[in-house]
């Protein structure tokens, strides 16, 4: 018997999935519907073409919450190389975000720790102004 669809979920992007980005978000299909700006604790790190975030401490991470179809978190899952084992470049976690007033739960692609050692901080916690 076939399964329903699962429904449509929220994700936090900070890097090059945001508006204007390399990979923009708006570039998949259907269409994520932009929800609002948010921010959420964690630290920023310049992995090059992209950064990475790390969740939780006292920095803060400055991001887009979207509304995504189930298709589009799997083109996610693909782009941002998450593993079902946890040894992929990013790990697909669920946080609530502040979103004006609203309290949203959203997936936040936390990147592996392995992957930051060596790398420098974006102090700013917001890649476009880096």
């Amino acid at each position: 018997m076939p399964q329903p669809p699962l429904a449509d979920r929220h994700v936090f992007v900070y890097g090059t999935l945001r508006a204007g980005g390399s990979n923009d978000i708006a570039r998949y299909h259907p269409r994520p519907q932009r929800v609002g700006d948010g921010v959420i604790a964690g630290t920023l790190y310049d992995l090059g073409p992209y950064p990475g975030a790390v969740l939780g401490g006292e920095g803060r991470i400055v991001g887009e919450v979207y509304r995504v179809t189930q298709d589009v978190e799997v083109e996610l899952d693909l782009l941002e190389g998450v593993m079902a084992d946890g040894s992929g470049e990013y790990l697909k976690r669920e946080l609530d975000v502040m979103v004006g007033a609203a309290r949203l739960r959203c997936l936040v692609y936390e990147i592996h720790p392995s992957r930051i050692e060596g790398r420098r901080s974006i102090d700013s916690g917001d890649w476009l102004i880096r």
